[in-house]
């Protein structure tokens, strides 16, 4: 698509922005409402790893196949498809009964679970692709518009984990899942009917084969970010939030609650300081912004920097030998820290992954490299119950330097002269 046969696009980025909002916040408060009901249930660090499994497995197949679904039959569609799904999988999970024996309760929550990654990567590659169509062809006006949907996505996720907390410990479980669906039906209902004109319709020769791309950039891209979200999920996911539950929780209702509180709270602060500098990238590499070239390196560089953190964390852990006050000051702002440098990164990757496709293969691409962020998460859940329950937060948190300073390997490969110019 060349910049005079752009749509114009604007109103149309807001309607899609506004949609995928609508989303992450429900994704962030149902992950975290899982996460601390089921754990008050007693299940293990492993058990609550495998409640998110089929999540991520969902979440790769999908990206896989929604780049071609979304070329055959229109952004639109699975933009809607992946919020109509949402629904659905909130109302089914308002429906798990209590009675039910631990493996059932497991296996149930797994397939809902999966449904609710099928929606997130729908909604996600949807909304990203539209960025590469939609946004300015001049100066950095894509890093800006791709940099503001994912910080401020991520900043709504992180309201959506302080607001699942707080339903949990509030209205309950049920009350929760069925307060967040209803919301978003009416959003839903509210996106198809104001969408603006302005993305591409699909079509219908797109093949299947063509989501595997043929780009040494898009492969090796997608690779580091396999390692990059890996990194984070291995101590996000479980890890962190259950040892800050050890620490936090006299085992009382009311200890419960506020250990809920003060969770939620981390993570929603955590998430939104994380949004908000993925949302500033731009002005905060604005120095290294004078070629293609100059950003993939920063790329490699930022990589490299995020490995030293969780290693300082690990010693810190080893060093403190059990839970201590002036440990948990100094994960949480390590951990903050790490959120920071994480944003950059992944900001870096949100802009190189539109700059290295063209506009006829972008849902492509982007469903193959997100796809592969969904492989990372994957790597990380599993690594984060497993890691835990074998050897605590020492090997959590040496697990994710290891799998941070692979992303930086695995950058040294990009080419800053593969960027497309169409």
């Amino acid at each position: 698509m060349t910049a005079a046969a752009r749509p114009e696009g604007l109103s149309a980025y807001v309607a899609v922005t506004a949609a995928y909002w609508a989303f992450m916040l429900t994704d962030g408060a149902l992950r975290m409402l899982v996460l601390l009901h089921f754990h008050t249930l007693g299940f293990s660090a492993v058990q609550l790893a495998y409640l998110f499994v089929l999540y991520e497995i969902a979440g790769m197949v999908t990206n896989l196949t929604a780049g071609w679904i979304a070329a055959r039959f229109g952004l639109t569609s699975t933009l809607y498809a992946g919020l109509g799904l949402q629904v659905v999988a909130l109302l089914a999970l308002a429906n798990l009964d209590p009675g039910w024996t631990v493996p059932a309760s497991v296996a149930f929550v797994m397939v809902v679970q999966g449904a609710s990654g099928v929606a997130k990567d729908l909604a996600k590659m949807s909304s990203k692709s539209a960025v590469k169509l939609l946004a300015p062809t001049t100066g950095d006006g894509l890093f800006r518009w791709v940099a503001v949907l994912t910080g401020s996505k991520n900043a709504v996720k992180g309201v959506g984990f302080l607001l699942g907390a707080g339903l949990l410990a509030t209205v309950g479980f049920v009350g929760a899942v069925l307060a967040m669906a209803a919301v978003l039906a009416v959003i839903l209902i509210a996106v198809v009917a104001f969408m603006p004109r302005g993305l591409p319709r699909g079509r219908k020769g797109a093949k299947f084969t063509e989501v595997f791309s043929d780009s040494a950039n898009v492969n090796w891209l997608s690779a580091a970010r396999v390692f990059l979200f890996a990194a984070r999920d291995v101590w996000f996911v479980v890890g962190i939030p259950i040892y800050f539950y050890a620490v936090l929780s006299d085992g009382t209702v009311a200890g419960n609650r506020n250990a809920f509180f003060m969770i939620g709270t981390f993570m929603a602060v955590w998430t939104i300081l994380y949004g908000m500098v993925q949302a500033a990238a731009p002005r905060i590499l604005r120095a290294g912004m004078r070629s293609p070239a100059s950003l993939v390196g920063a790329t490699r560089g930022w990589a490299a920097a995020l490995a030293v953190v969780p290693a300082l964390l690990t010693m810190a852990v080893l060093a403190a030998d059990g839970p201590q006050n002036w440990l948990t000051a100094t994960l949480v702002i390590g951990l903050l820290v790490f959120g920071a440098v994480f944003a950059v990164n992944s900001a870096l990757h949100s802009y190189l992954i539109l700059a290295f496709t063209t506009s006829d293969r972008v849902t492509m691409d982007v469903g193959f490299y997100y796809m592969a962020n969904a492989g990372g998460r994957l790597i990380g859940t599993l690594a984060s119950g497993l890691t835990y329950q074998i050897g605590g937060l020492p090997l959590v948190l040496g697990t994710a330097s290891v799998l941070a300073a692979l992303a930086a390997l695995t950058a040294v490969r990009l080419r800053g002269d593969g960027v497309a110019t169409s």
